[in-house]
């Protein structure tokens, strides 16, 4: 099942069953949003999970692209990416979590043709303010599921203040012999999906006071769903990185981790730039600058001509495509090669700064802070150097 059937599979299944479909999904977070991109599809529904009527009523469902810095260095295993997107759907005040499973389990097995033998559940197992939760933990014993309970894995929250919850999350065996163990205990269980229930707000204090309305929120990440029921070995395999194994790998010869890298990288700055941000030394833009970099510094590695100019049109067009944003290839491209420019003279400049005297023995914090604050040198690009 290829990625887009699999996206009108889950939205009609919800639509069908009285959900409305948001439409629009930037990676810019709402105004007053304190964080750089949105991370998950529920960023741009906190006001009304908080009580707040939604214009499209009570049921929603979404599809959300995502960017999380914290993956940076995930990046590279079989099921993390930077820009991703996001299946999605709440219950504001509606519908509880037991249905919510329920509905779930049913797209995944008749849906989506996953056997239900491959399945696992985990459960929230209760903690000092909220106990455990034997609905979900019931329902999945009625379908079942085996369960496996938790505490801290079953307890989503967005940070340290603000709505929370118990979570039931579900994962698919990816081993080659039958299922064994239980998901905190072997790796081959994968997670593709998370129902949260989102009953609570943690003040600054640490406590727990009922949110308004007692809401469910679930995601699954698309790529990574997409990898599995298409019975591949990573999220580098499933058919949307297709164009960019099918071109990189003959463009620039790299082994797998460095190859994993670079799709990853260049097609979440295509994204970033397909959502109008530009290269800077502070906010969105150095995270776009980052991408960049750490891209060039695998590429010039083993070959220092290499330039991001040869990249092709078709793999920035077919990103933008299939993040639905509009842009102009060549533009994309040209402004990567500007910031490609501008790390090549940061580079030249570095290598001369440290030759000197001062900076040839073991460097302290003082000399870190000298070089980027009167050089624009950071910690890693100063690593790197010296490392040459």
């Amino acid at each position: 099942m290829d990625t887009e059937r699999i996206v009108r599979t889950f939205v009609e299944y919800y639509e069908e069953l009285g959900h409305r479909r948001i439409s629009g999904s930037t990676l810019l977070p709402p105004p007053g949003d304190t964080v750089l991109f949105t991370t998950s599809g529920m960023h741009p529904i906190t006001p009304y999970l908080e009580g707040r009527p939604h214009p499209l009523g009570r049921r929603l469902v979404n599809v959300q692209r995502c960017l999380r810095t914290t993956d940076l260095d995930e990046v590279g295993d079989s099921t993390h990416l930077t820009v991703f997107e996001m299946l999605g759907t709440w219950s504001l005040g509606d519908y509880g979590g037991s249905r919510s499973l329920d509905w779930g389990y049913r797209l995944l097995t008749e849906g989506l043709g996953v056997d239900p033998g491959l399945l696992h559940a985990t459960v929230y197992g209760g903690g000092d303010q909220v106990g455990p939760d034997t609905a979900s933990l019931r329902r999945w014993q009625e379908h079942g599921v085996p369960v496996e309970l938790t505490v801290e894995d079953n307890w989503w929250s967005n940070g340290p203040v603000g709505p929370c919850g118990p979570d039931s999350e579900i994962f698919l065996w990816t081993g080659d012999t039958p299922p064994r163990s239980t998901p905190t205990r072997d790796e081959r269980w994968v997670e593709v999906w998370n129902h949260v229930m989102m009953h609570h707000r943690r003040l600054d204090d640490g406590r727990l006071v009922p949110l308004p309305q007692r809401n469910v929120d679930t995601g699954l990440g698309l790529e990574r769903l997409a990898s599995l029921l298409q019975g591949k070995s990573s999220v580098f395999e499933c058919d949307v990185f297709e164009p960019w194994r099918r071109v990189v790998p003959s463009l620039w010869p790299l082994d797998e981790p460095s190859l994993r890298l670079v799709h990853d990288h260049l097609r979440s700055a295509v994204v970033v730039v397909g959502d109008g941000v530009l290269p800077a030394s502070t906010g969105r833009g150095y995270v776009l600058r980052r991408l960049v970099r750490r891209v060039l510094t695998v590429l010039w590695r083993d070959d220092p001509s290499r330039s991001l100019g040869d990249l092709p049109d078709e793999l920035v067009l077919h990103t933008l495509d299939r993040f639905r944003q509009e842009g102009d290839p060549g533009h994309v491209r040209r402004l990567l090669v500007e910031e490609e420019d501008r790390f090549g003279r940061l580079m030249e400049r570095g290598r001369k700064v440290l030759a000197r005297p001062r900076f040839r023995g073991p460097l302290g914090d003082d000399d870190f802070h000298y070089l980027h604050d009167t050089h624009g040198l950071p910690r890693d690009l100063v690593m790197r150097l010296r490392e040459e």
